[in-house]
């Protein structure tokens, strides 16, 4: 591709969103060029405190838990107090609580800071994806998720090179500027962007009339929050099934350093490419291949015996996980009803949030009593069944904006771009 070409395509995919999209953007950077907690908490715990494996892991699920929970929370705050007001809340809360983490001693204390640091960070997620929704047109949506999504994983692969040499000197520092980059967030929402939450008019019903029950009791949205819990636990064993599994083959934590970062390169480079060929492509298809692709890829790690082969494996699942993200995304604002997107972006978000939880258990179970071998053919079948799933599923599914029809009042037109 000719460097003119490269410009045109770059130009076609960030032209047409409105301005306040790319303040959205820009905080979602910044948040994630300050990750650092969720990156060195277990190093953190066990080399710089001296914990033991078993109490850092007892941390990783308190702040595990605490997403869980605040997913549902964030989730009714964005749409009853509005997205602007819960994104505020949950930064500023996020700051105060991480930089609290890097002062506080006793086990118990650090456990629950760590906990409110879950719940603080997670809270702003379904903000975000309400946000989004209300300010871009749904014929840009796919493209808008995907561009944020490739802002998560540019600010968190330099994060987490940059985290790396900050431990070496302080890890309180690591926190601090956490803090102080999220709080950061927290000014650009406040100065540049505008609640955007749709105003009802007069003659319409309370917009609470869409509760978690209304949710609950929405049987084709929770199906795919099933479908995206599966294919969650999937993608969470890049984090925790494969690591251990390369440890037990032989291979030495740089080598598997070196194999994920190929996840965070290839979606870097590759992330805006793939949307501009997905981007008005059938979402059913794209929901099944992204299924297939995240299950047998991790299936094919039975066969790694090399870092190359390894790395491989990776490539395979990443573009699924690259395909899945923005579609996957769009799919839920297309069944959410416009004064209930809050709710229903937490209950997605809270599918990813809960496997986060039981993919540790299911790949330590699942290794220790059968093997990896098992647990990437197990991979394989939970991605077969996702994208059965995803076929059956998007058979009856109602034309673009039926969903909103369906909401208990009719909310006044959201904004267009710019």
């Amino acid at each position: 591709m000719s460097v003119a070409a490269l410009r045109r395509a770059t130009r076609e995919t960030v032209s047409g969103l409105p301005r306040e999209f790319w303040w959205l953007w820009t905080s979602t950077l910044v948040n994630r060029l300050g990750a650092f907690v969720a990156t060195f908490m277990a190093l953190y715990l066990t080399l710089d405190r001296g914990y033991s494996a078993s109490y850092a892991g007892l941390v990783a699920s308190l702040h595990g838990l605490g997403g869980v929970v605040s997913s549902l929370v964030g989730g009714v705050m964005a749409d009853r107090i509005g997205r602007r007001p819960t994104l505020l809340v949950a930064q500023a809360s996020t700051a105060v609580s991480v930089a609290l983490l890097g002062f506080v001693h006793h086990p118990v204390a650090i456990a629950g800071v760590a906990f409110l640091v879950g719940m603080a960070s997670n809270a702003s997620r379904p903000a975000v994806q309400a946000m989004m929704a209300d300010i871009v047109r749904p014929e840009d949506r796919v493209r808008a998720f995907s561009l944020n999504y490739w802002a998560i994983n540019l600010g968190f692969a330099i994060s987490s090179m940059g985290a790396g040499f900050i431990a070496e000197v302080s890890y309180r520092a690591g926190f601090l500027i956490e803090a102080g980059m999220t709080m950061a967030c927290a000014v650009v929402v406040f100065l540049k962007l505008p609640e955007s939450r749709p105003q009802r008019v007069p003659t319409e019903k309370p917009v609470d009339d869409v509760g978690l029950g209304t949710v609950l009791r929405d049987g084709r949205f929770m199906s795919v929050v099933g479908l995206s819990f599966l294919v969650a636990l999937i993608f969470q064993q890049g984090a925790v099934g494969l690591p251990v599994a390369m440890g037990e083959a032989g291979f030495t934590p740089a080598d598997y350093g070196m194999a994920i970062a190929v996840n965070g390169v290839l979606i870097v480079v590759l992330q805006i490419p793939v949307t501009r060929f997905i981007e008005h492509r059938d979402a059913k298809r794209l929901l099944v291949v992204s299924s297939l692709l995240a299950g047998y890829g991790f299936g094919l790690t039975a066969f790694a015996g090399s870092l190359g082969v390894f790395a491989l494996t990776v490539c395979v699942w990443t573009l699924g996980e690259m395909i899945n993200a923005p579609t996957q995304t769009g799919l839920v604002v297309r069944l959410s009803p416009v004064n209930g997107r809050g709710r229903y972006q937490g209950m997605y978000t809270l599918s990813w949030a809960v496997a986060a939880l039981v993919a540790p258990l299911m790949s330590g179970v699942v290794i220790d009593r059968f093997g990896a071998e098992w647990l990437w053919g197990l991979c394989a079948v939970v991605g077969t069944v996702a994208a059965v799933g995803f076929g059956t599923l998007m058979r009856r599914l109602p034309a673009e904006g039926a969903a909103v029809a369906e909401a208990p009042g009719t909310a006044k037109p959201e904004v267009s771009a710019a």
